[in-house]
């Protein structure tokens, strides 16, 4: 490797909003994520539904109408 261009490889922690800290190798410090392998519905076997501002009563108030035609 040429010397001084590469981002300076580091130890850093990943901390999920689940509160699972993990210990890993990044060019990135302290790095803050929504989702882990700890809670991700697919390796936890649990379907969690996220409703972002009601998008699944404007949704279903939407396309009411054309169920019951």
């Amino acid at each position: 490797m040429k010397p001084g261009i590469h981002p300076k490889y580091e130890k850093t922690t990943i901390t999920c909003a689940c509160g699972a800290v993990y210990h890993v190798g990044s060019t990135v410090k302290n790095i803050r994520v929504e989702v882990c392998a700890r809670c991700h519905p697919f390796f936890t076997g649990q379907q969690r539904l996220v409703d972002t501002g009601g998008r699944v009563e404007r949704f279903m108030k939407r396309y009411a109408q054309v169920t019951e035609k």
